[in-house]
C-alpha cells in the first residue's frame, strides 16, 4: 500500500505546498523554504519553519483511514505500508515498520554523523538541535527539494512492490517521482491495482480497479466487506 497527502488531508494536516509560486513562509515558496540549498545556507529558518508545522501536526490524530490501514497489517500475512507523508500518522494509528519515503517530521538528522533522533526527546529550545553522539548540528530528518529519498528505504519500497500481489494507491496525486513509480512496477510484476483518490489521477487509467472517494470512508468500508 502506497499512501500519500490525501489520507492526512482528512486528518486536518495542509500540504503547504501553497500552489505555484505563493508564498507559504515569510515570502518564500515552499520549495524554497523546504530545500537542500536551505539547509546549507540558512538552517535555523528551516528549523523555524518545521517547528511551525510540527505545531500544526501536534493537533492532528489519526482518521479511519489510518486506523483501518494499521488493522490489515495484522490481517495479511504479507503486507507492505509506504507513504510519501512525513506527518507519522500511520505509527500513531497502529502500524509498524512503515516505508516513510520522504522522512519525518519527528525526526532530526545529524548533518556530520547521521545519527538520528526523536524531535520529542530533546529540548525544543536548543536550534539547531545539538546531536547527543558527536556533537554536530541536525537537520529536519525529511527529504527536501533537491535531494533524493533514502536509499534503504526506497530499495525496500521498490523490491516489494515488485513482488506484490495487490497494489493500493491512496491518496496521492501520482505526480511526485520516484514514489509515483511503484505502484507501476507493481502492476509490471503482475499485481492488481487499486487507487482510492476522489479524483482522477495520472495514474488512473492503469488500474485495475478505481475507488472515487475519501479514503477514510472507502476503507472502513472495504475492511466491513472482507476485502
Amino acid at each position: 500500500m502506497l499512501t500519500g497527502a490525501g489520507v492526512s488531508a482528512e486528518s486536518g494536516v495542509p500540504t503547504f505546498r501553497g500552489g505555484g509560486r505563493t508564498a507559504v513562509w515569510k515570502g518564500m515558496p515552499f520549495e524554497v523554504i523546504s530545500s537542500a540549498g536551505m539547509v546549507r545556507s540558512n538552517l535555523p529558518e528551516v528549523w523555524e519553519w518545521f517547528d511551525y508545522r510540527r505545531g500544526v501536526l501536534s493537533t492532528c490524530r489519526p482518521n479511519p483511514a489510518h486506523e483501518t490501514i494499521a488493522r490489515w497489517q495484522d490481517r495479511f500475512d504479507s503486507f507492505t505500508l509506504a507513504t510519501q507523508n512525513i506527518d507519522g500518522l500511520h505509527a500513531a494509528a497502529g502500524s509498524r515498520e512503515v516505508l516513510e519515503l520522504h522522512g519525518n517530521a519527528w525526526r532530526a538528522r545529524c548533518l556530520k554523523c547521521g545519527g538520528r533522533e526523536e524531535l520529542r526527546e530533546k529540548p525544543s529550545d536548543v536550534r539547531p538541535p545539538v546531536c547527543v553522539a558527536c556533537g554536530g548540528q541536525m537537520r529536519p530528518d525529511v527529504v527536501l527539494f533537491g535531494e533524493m529519498l533514502p536509499e534503504r528505504v526506497w530499495i525496500s519500497a521498490a523490491e516489494r512492490a515488485a513482488r506484490c500481489d495487490l497494489c493500493f494507491v491512496v491518496g496521492t496525486s501520482a505526480i511526485v517521482y520516484p514514489a509515483a513509480g511503484l505502484p507501476y512496477a507493481a502492476a509490471e510484476a503482475g499485481a492488481f491495482l487499486v487507487e482510492i483518490n476522489p479524483e482522477p489521477t495520472p495514474l488512473s487509467e492503469a488500474c485495475d480497479a478505481t475507488l472515487r472517494g475519501a479514503a477514510g470512508e472507502i476503507l472502513p468500508l472495504l475492511d466491513e466487506e472482507g476485502a
